[in-house]
């Protein structure tokens, strides 16, 4: 298991992705569109990727004008499209 150290930088990168792809995740969990479990394993997947280094700084890049989509090598790509969706956006 990821020590708190790890979890809190993980949970902080998927919460920034959101943000730069214009998602509200916490709007998103009162709606009943991602559910607490959902967001745990968001983060734990996030702590299995390779490239965090190079994710910080494609959000050092892209946070100030945002996104339309994560890099590839997101492992939560898919749970951000599917937000997206959910709120018309994509």
């Amino acid at each position: 298991m990821c020590d708190a150290r790890t979890l809190n930088r993980h949970a902080a990168l998927v919460s920034r992705m959101a943000e730069t792809l214009g998602l509200d995740l916490t709007q998103a969990m009162r709606e009943g569109r991602l559910q607490s479990e959902a967001w745990r394993d968001a983060v734990l997947d996030c702590t299995c990727c390779t490239a965090p280094e190079a994710c910080m700084a494609w959000l050092a890049e892209r946070h100030e004008t945002g996104a339309e989509a994560p890099p590839d090598y997101c492992r939560n790509a898919g749970l951000m499209a599917r937000l997206a969706g959910a709120t018309g956006r994509e």
